[in-house]
């Protein structure tokens, strides 16, 4: 059966630059669809230097929620009008709520990699140590999550140590505690004999990348993996840890898991389960585990 766009449709996407990789469209509008609403969801290519003008034409559009990805989720915040507690706390955004013209912000990522390391390493993260590998937009909400969940100590792991080091301290002071630290890459030895989950939170390995100075044979047997890159290619650092013995999945249940988060930030209720994996499935591989 065709889809009817007309007046009544509600409109949600996703901005960002480059956009056309984004698989947000396929699971959002499969969820839409499962549960009969008059909605669509359209990726928007938004250079930097247009953000703002899209914001104001979103806003004047009524456009009712949008994602938000590379390289907006930072520069965004200032072109909103109130921030949930996560989204401040993280210092980044990835879902816009439009409401009668309000612009909310908020931030599913951290949340949706909890919701994936329970789902898919049955991992509990509390009271583990953590290293997550990079500095940049996508360890912001996921750092700030985790530190909320009850973890012992979480190291942000970057090439240029003050880098990480400007992270954690932005994170302390919007209210993380002072488990975080901030190491080089050097430190990497030292850190990951006693590390119990390492998380990639790099774009390293999206076009067959490995991580140098990443070795793997350092964890401990009992460490998991996770990965926040995903595709049709298994990443290096996913074979690595395969080859290691060691439990690891890909970035696919966070996409999913903050998908679903969002969807029911938009709409109230929560797609059906599975419903979002299974549209993916329908493009790639099922998820690594």
């Amino acid at each position: 059966m065709k889809e009817l766009i007309r007046g009544t449709t509600k409109v949600y996407g996703i901005i960002g630059w480059p956009v056309d990789h984004s698989r947000s469209p396929l699971m959002q509008n499969a969820a839409f669809r499962s549960l009969g609403l008059d909605s669509v969801y359209v990726p928007f290519a938004v250079p930097p230097e247009r953000l703002v003008q899209a914001v104001q034409g979103m806003r004047a559009l009524g456009v009712d929620g949008w994602n938000v990805t590379i390289p907006h989720k930072i520069a965004v915040m200032p072109l909103l009008d109130e921030l949930s507690p996560e989204a401040f706390q993280a210092g980044a955004v990835n879902t816009v709520l439009n409401r009668a013209g309000r612009l909310i912000g908020y931030n599913t990522d951290g949340a949706g990699l909890v919701v994936a390391l329970e789902r898919e390493l049955d991992c509990r993260v509390a009271g583990v140590k953590i290293v997550v590998l990079g500095a940049g937009g996508a360890a912001r909400g996921a750092v700030a999550a985790l530190a909320t969940a009850g973890v012992a100590r979480i190291t942000v792991v970057s090439r240029i140590q003050a880098t990480a080091q400007s992270l954690v301290e932005e994170l302390q002071a919007h209210g993380s505690g002072q488990l975080l630290k901030a190491a080089g890459f050097d430190a990497l030895v030292d850190l990951l004999p006693e590390t119990d989950l390492l998380i990639n939170a790099t774009s390293l390995g999206l076009h067959g990348e490995e991580i140098d100075g990443l070795e793997l044979a350092l964890l401990p047997d009992t460490a998991k993996v996770y990965d926040m890159v995903y595709g049709p290619v298994i990443s290096p650092l996913v074979q690595q840890a395969r080859q290691r013995g060691l439990l690891v999945c890909d970035g696919q249940g966070m996409l999913v898991a903050q998908g679903e988060l969002a969807f029911q930030l938009w709409t109230g209720v929560m797609p059906p389960p599975d419903l979002m994996y299974a549209a993916l499935r329908k493009l790639h591989r099922p998820p690594i585990s």
